[in-house]
Formats: C-alpha cells, sequence, structure tokens
C-alpha cells in the first residue's frame, strides 16, 4: 500500500476507535462491586438507589457516588500510604496479607472508576466506609468513615451555587486575611469553611471585613445558649454588666 492509502486506513481506524467510545455505554461494574456500595448505602435509600442503579448498566448517578466513594479512599490511602500500622491493619480487616497490601495500594491509587476492580473494594472500599447517604434533590452525599482507619470520621460532598462573576480562586480579601497573622491568628479548619461559604452578592469583602466575621462568630453573646447552659450563660452576662 502506497503511504497515502495507509494514512487513510489509519485516520479511518481513529475515526471508528471515535465513534464507539461515544456510542458505545460505559461498561457496567463487577455485580459484586455494585452491591458492595449499595450494602454501604443507608438503609432507608438502599432499594430506592438500587431501582436506579439498575436502570443502566453504569448510569450517571452509580458514576457519581462510586467515584466520589473512591476519592475519600484515595485520599486517606495517600495520607497514610507510608503508615506501616495503617497497613497492616487495612490488611487484616480486609483478610489479606501486608506484602500483598503494600503492592495493592499503589495499583489502587492508579485506577479509576471506569477500572476499579473487585479486589479494589473488598480491599479499601468494604473496611473504609461505614455507611454513605445521597439527597437526590441536589446530590449533596455523606459519608461516614471507619474511624479506626480515617481521620476526619465523617466528610461531605456537596454542590454549591455561585455568582457567575465570584473569582475563580476563592475571595482576594479571604486570601489576603488567611495569609496575615495579625488578622487569621489561631483561625481554624471549620472556621476559614464557614467564612469561604460567605456570600455578599454585588460587593467584595475586604481583610478586615473576615476578621470581623471571625470574631462575631467566636463571640458567644451572638448565639443562643445550649440546653443545660443557661444558668452558666445569665451568670456570665450578669459579670459583664
Amino acid at each position: 500500500m502506497s503511504s497515502g492509502e495507509l494514512s487513510k486506513l489509519a485516520q479511518l481506524q481513529r475515526t471508528e476507535a471515535l465513534k464507539r467510545n461515544f456510542e458505545d455505554p460505559p461498561v457496567p461494574l463487577f455485580r459484586e462491586v455494585r452491591e458492595l456500595v449499595l450494602r454501604k448505602c443507608v438503609p432507608e435509600k438502599q432499594q430506592e438507589i438500587r431501582t436506579i442503579f439498575e436502570k443502566q448498566a453504569f448510569g450517571e448517578l452509580e458514576r457519581l457516588v462510586t467515584q466520589k466513594l473512591l476519592d475519600v479512599i484515595k485520599r486517606v490511602a495517600r495520607e497514610e500510604l507510608k503508615s506501616e500500622t495503617w497497613l497492616r491493619l487495612v490488611a487484616q480487616l480486609s483478610g489479606q496479607g501486608y506484602k500483598h497490601m503494600r503492592v495493592a495500594i499503589l495499583e489502587f491509587l492508579d485506577t479509576d472508576v471506569f477500572h476499579v476492580s473487585l479486589e479494589n473494594c473488598v480491599s479499601f472500599l468494604d473496611p473504609l466506609i461505614e455507611s454513605w447517604d445521597i439527597d437526590l434533590s441536589d446530590f449533596t452525599m455523606q459519608m461516614v468513615l471507619n474511624r479506626r482507619l480515617a481521620p476526619g470520621h465523617s466528610k461531605r460532598f456537596e454542590f454549591v451555587e455561585t455568582e457567575p462573576d465570584q473569582p475563580s480562586g476563592g475571595e482576594p480579601g479571604l486570601k489576603v486575611f488567611l495569609e496575615d497573622p495579625s488578622l487569621s491568628a489561631n483561625v481554624t479548619q471549620e472556621e476559614i469553611e464557614f467564612l469561604r461559604r460567605l456570600r455578599i452578592k454585588g460587593k467584595r469583602p475586604t481583610p478586615l471585613y473576615y476578621y470581623r466575621e471571625l470574631q462575631n462568630l467566636r463571640d458567644p453573646l451572638h448565639f443562643a445558649p445550649q440546653r443545660g447552659s443557661r444558668a452558666l450563660s445569665d451568670e456570665n452576662l450578669h459579670r459583664r454588666a
């Protein structure tokens, strides 16, 4: 064949391959993998989620849920990768040998939602995930992790509506606030997340705004007392007066 004919043949093969990728439905997960994911779902949602999963071989909701579960597990695995104690505990809970686990974790970190294996799920998803739940109205996911294996017992993922003009890197005023120790000294991760969620339509808050919001958040006078602490709160108010 001439070089021109070979080039046309190669182009035709590439076109056919792309066409198959777009037209062919996603390959379904192993039945055992789907069952494991469903078993970890909170009991009151299992039947509803199962019905949705089984409408398609590997539909959008099943891919979303599986991907988020894998994201959380991979994040934990990367953080604990060098911990021999953690690896031994995961190996014990999943019924695997320690040496096998050292190899399996590297293979798992290199996989994705379309190639995750049953062995990956048995070794990592099963022992690390206690349960998961999803709100089908806004696709907010809540996951409960095994306390023995994962720091941060609970994880939450949600889709948040943002204004079109919101900076992609976050509010500049918040960034300056966090970089200035005189304003953000001892700020906690929970407080940072609260400040990040603040939105003022059409305005750009300054670092001083975030400082004052932080002080408001920390001042107990701005919040109703918890049950059982009313007497103590009244006593504190009396002392301040």
